[in-house]
């Protein structure tokens, strides 16, 4: 997995994609980036793998994605997906609480803790955030002068219709949801539970009942990585957790995070994020 470099300036991190249609063959490769991502799909049908679920993507749905969610998109052949994709740094749109409980991030955090990433949005909703982002896309590109702000503006507008039609949490539709097979469901939970311990291939072919060849093919159908990559990028993730929310040494770190020698950690780590896990707990002080 490489790690995704988003191009948008320190002083605006905000980048937008607009109506992209992306067939198959030139969807990126699997994603993990640090940006807080919107996807909205405006026609077109699809798949798309996050975190451990596998959803349908259809006109006027919408996925919210937290920093550091595994996902990748499979556009259908036939009729793939027209999207777009929003990227954002957080302190973008912090504002003071202004004495309400109330963040224009707070979908971002609902849908991680409820492992719940998509919102089927009703008309009203889909009409909204169309508008929005047509009205970015065109203040992007006329580039008027406080068209910087504009763009922060017309987000947060968008984040707060997100939010209030929420009503405080994601529908719990993730697993019931699912699309594909009862054991590659199994598979992923395990996978989720069980991650920063020895997992080879041949226990969970075992647990599947299923052969390893099939296994292998259905995985990377699915979620786009082989499973060897899928379970690495779970540890960096939780390695970087750790990092930033820790003093634990690197070398705990990567104990912890079930790699077995510091210099496998380092090789994934850097592969990954793009950098060595002391240089990352250094950008962030």
């Amino acid at each position: 997995m490489k790690p995704v470099r988003i191009d948008a300036q320190p002083e605006f991190p905000f980048a937008l994609t607009y109506r992209d249609t992306k067939t198959p063959q030139r969807e990126l490769p699997d994603h993990l980036h640090d940006w807080y991502e919107l996807v909205y799909v405006h026609s077109g049908k699809g798949s798309f793998f996050i975190d451990r679920t596998i959803y349908e993507m259809r006109a006027g749905d919408l996925f919210i994605l937290p920093g550091s969610t595994i996902h990748r998109a499979f556009p259908d052949k036939d009729d793939p997906v027209t999207s777009t994709a929003l990227f954002l740094s957080p302190i973008l749109v912090e504002q003071p609480s202004l004495g309400e409980a109330f963040s224009y991030l707070q979908c971002f955090e609902q849908s991680r803790a409820s492992r719940s990433f998509k919102l089927e949005c009703p008309f009203e909703l889909q009409s909204c955030i169309e508008s929005c982002l047509g009205q970015i896309e065109a203040e992007l590109r006329s580039r008027k002068i406080g068209y910087r702000h504009a763009v922060v503006l017309l987000t947060e507008q968008l984040l707060l219709a997100v939010n209030r039609e929420k009503g405080g949490e994601l529908k719990q539709k993730s697993l019931s949801a699912f699309s594909g097979p009862a054991w590659m469901r199994d598979i992923l939970l395990y996978i989720d539970h069980h991650f920063t311990e020895y997992i080879g291939l041949s226990s969970l072919c075992a647990r599947a009942a299923v052969s390893p060849a099939h296994f292998s093919r259905v995985f990377k159908q699915l979620t786009g990585m082989n499973v060897t990559g899928f379970i690495a990028a779970k540890r960096i993730i939780r390695a970087k957790e750790l990092l930033l929310e820790t003093d634990d040494s690197v070398a705990g770190i990567a104990a912890a995070c079930g790699f077995e020698s510091m210099p496998h950690f380092h090789r994934v780590f850097k592969a990954i994020v793009g950098v060595t896990p002391s240089a990352f707990r250094q950008q962030a002080e």
